[in-house]
């Protein structure tokens, strides 16, 4: 009776002993196998918008003075106080309600009076301060390709050329605020009211400088040409619409060949000036370029010029072609020799400008 009650406890021991292991076992290969197919179900059922792009949602409801109707978690998740965001381009947009446009001849005449040639700026690297309210309607006429290039560029290179110099005399002024021990309150109001602007509610120092910076020029011209096929696109003719943002207010330009599914408008500008700085705003802010501001600060730290086909790369977000895209503007840059304009200067109108130059 002891033998047999003796080798039932063996077996029953033998038994939870097996059982055990093979409990581990099974939540080993659980645990293990998770994640392998977390990973798979993500890239291949739950993602399969792989060009999802929110980056055109940015300055939609702010510009058309919609600021409570905003149901995007991402962009609310991201940045903050979006009437904050673009209180400065709201007043550039509203300042210049009756602008006047300007026909091709009155323009041709214009750079001619002042001299102001491509082929100068390429040799002597420096831009006459000739600011346009909008694109002359004739442009989409033009049949002579090299011709209609050369004038969008002589238009809008002194509006981003403009953009960049507000942002490099900011910047100035952040580093000399870095710089000291103690600062003033009236440095202490530009810093609050730039956190605003730049979206940082964390009052982060280090986001601050990385976003507050340039967009290289060569860069900015091939996204406008590409977004306005030259300036000759009926968004950027009837609407400064220089780099596609879109608008869900109801009072923008609707697209022709827009899917049924879809209710988004390309955004209107007063001048072309809102929509270069709106453009600029984007790039500086929006959680879709992350990737971009974060190469841009590392050719900085590492005393490199802004290389406008490397930061090229980070802007796959910008279209719902995504890689196809970055090719295409790469090509623009390459093919029209725009990296000529990366290191041209914007001649002074003010004597604060004159210490960029």
């Amino acid at each position: 009776m002891k033998i047999k009650n003796l080798n039932y406890k063996k077996n029953l021991d033998l038994s939870v002993l097996i059982k055990t292991i093979s409990s581990s076992f099974i939540i080993l290969s659980f645990f293990y196998t998770m994640p392998i197919f977390i990973k798979f179900s993500d890239e291949n059922y739950l993602n399969k918008k792989i060009f999802k792009n929110d980056s055109q949602k940015i300055l939609t409801y702010t510009l058309n003075n919609n600021f409570e109707n905003n149901s995007d978690e991402i962009y609310h998740n991201e940045i903050y106080g979006e009437k904050d965001l673009l209180d400065d381009i709201l007043k550039l947009n509203n300042l210049e309600e009756d602008s006047v446009r300007l026909n091709f001849s009155d323009i041709k005449k214009l750079f001619e009076d002042v001299d102001y040639k491509l082929s100068d700026v390429r040799k002597y690297k420096l831009v006459k301060p000739v600011a346009l309210s909008w694109l002359p309607h004739e442009i989409k006429s033009i049949d002579n390709i090299k011709y209609k290039k050369e004038l969008f560029i002589q238009i809008i290179l002194p509006l981003i050329l403009e953009e960049n110099n507000n942002i490099r005399l900011d910047r100035k002024k952040l580093f000399t605020i870095l710089n000291k021990s103690k600062n003033s309150d009236l440095e202490l109001k530009w810093l609050e009211k730039k956190y605003k602007q730049y979206g940082i509610p964390s009052k982060d120092l280090s986001t601050l400088k990385i976003r507050m910076d340039e967009i290289p020029v060569s860069l900015a011209i091939a996204q406008s040409a590409k977004e306005t096929g030259w300036g000759s696109s009926r968004f950027a003719l009837e609407g400064n619409a220089l780099f596609g943002q879109w608008t869900w207010s109801g009072e923008g330009l609707k697209p022709q060949y827009r899917d049924e599914n879809k209710e988004h408008e390309v955004m209107k500008f007063n001048v072309l000036q809102a929509s270069v700085r709106a453009y600029h705003r984007n790039l500086n802010t929006h959680p879709s370029y992350h990737n971009f501001r974060l190469s841009r600060a590392e050719l900085r730290d590492q005393g490199k010029s802004l290389d406008s086909l490397i930061l090229s790369e980070d802007l796959k977000d910008y279209a719902e072609t995504g890689y196809e895209y970055v090719e295409k503007i790469k090509k623009i840059i390459i093919q029209n020799n725009l990296k000529d304009f990366d290191d041209v200067q914007l001649m002074p109108s003010s004597n604060n400008l004159e210490s960029l130059i």
